[in-house]
């Protein structure tokens, strides 16, 4: 498509998906992982065209490539009607490897992509970190955006409106798997299953594995992982709906695997693995204990947070 001299430069975006709460730490950690929802961008100068065109390939490539209720292009748009500015027609060309619905942070990457899409566009003038608070006053909680913005292990918080987060884990070589159920789990669902009120032993229980969460990455003490995992908050409540984590739970500890835990709502199940770890036998204990040798099992790393070229310059 041919540029207005006069429009914003295209723009690409690499965001990352994350696995939240890593166990105890019920929306306030996060995971950056190596698979990545890649947007590139451009202003669509087709004379009396649609609002949104987009071109998908990946993953979910139909679902990427619908225009309608799309939650890159929404939140681009309204980001830029409550700033008072006009939210020019977008061509977007997707490539996703984040698997939707599987509590991997998709949403979480789209809100962050289309914040950051709306500052690009409408010269917002806005630092990463305010894209970031944008996206999670969307989301309404900040553990996913803040390792999708951050990358590697983020641990953050809100207060009267603003996210302070700290990251840790860079350069750490522990592999991640991924295991999927067929069937997804809406996040709205998951958090409908969760109790309103909580035992005093069940959150003394999650304090003390968090601060080991915390330890274990910021030392790289793998060692530490099969109890820091460990949760009474959510995945006693969601195990019923996540099939995979009641027969994988007990693999933390085995050869080779550092800690297992839901992938943020599920009903994925992520196992943080030793960088030596033999895969193969690993892959194949998951599905001997799941009872199914068709789970899908993606194998993936800890990265760095979302990226944008050109940079912004702001």
């Amino acid at each position: 498509m041919s540029q207005n001299p006069g429009a914003p430069a295209p723009v690409r975006l690499v965001l990352p998906a994350t696995s939240a709460n890593l166990g105890p730490a019920f929306d306030s950690a996060g995971l950056a992982m190596a698979l990545s929802l890649t947007i590139d961008a451009e202003i669509s100068h087709i004379p009396a065209g649609p609002p949104l065109t987009i071109e998908a390939t990946g993953r979910n490539a139909d679902r990427c490539a619908r225009t309608s209720n799309n939650l890159i292009f929404e939140t681009y748009r309204d980001v830029l009607e409550r700033a008072g500015r006009t939210a020019s027609p977008l061509h977007l060309r997707i490539h996703n490897e984040i698997p939707l619905g599987m509590g991997c942070g998709s949403s979480a990457a789209a809100l962050l992509g289309g914040v950051m899409l709306a500052n690009h566009f409408g010269s917002l003038g806005w630092n990463l970190r305010t894209c970031l608070e944008e996206a999670c006053r969307r989301e309404g909680h900040p553990d996913n955006v803040a390792a999708c913005a951050l990358g590697y292990m983020t641990i953050s918080a809100v207060s009267q409106g603003a996210v302070t987060a700290a990251t840790c884990g860079e350069g750490l070589a522990w592999k991640l798997l991924l295991a999927l159920p067929p069937a997804s789990l809406s996040t709205e669902r998951a958090r409908a299953l969760l109790p309103v009120t909580y035992s005093r032993a069940d959150a003394v229980n999650n304090v003390q594995r968090t601060g080991l969460l915390v330890a274990a990455f910021a030392l790289g003490r793998g060692d530490l992982l099969q109890v820091a995992m460990q949760d009474r908050l959510h995945q006693p409540y969601r195990i019923e709906a996540c099939p995979l984590l009641r027969p994988l739970l007990p693999l933390a500890g085995s050869a080779g695997v550092l800690g297992v835990a839901l992938s943020g709502a599920g009903p994925g199940v992520l196992l943080v693995v030793e960088p030596g770890a033999d895969i193969s036998d690993i892959t194949a204990r998951i599905r001997s204990a799941a009872g199914d040798a068709t789970v899908e099992i993606i194998e993936t790393t800890i990265t760095s947070g979302a990226s944008q070229s050109p940079p912004n310059p702001f």
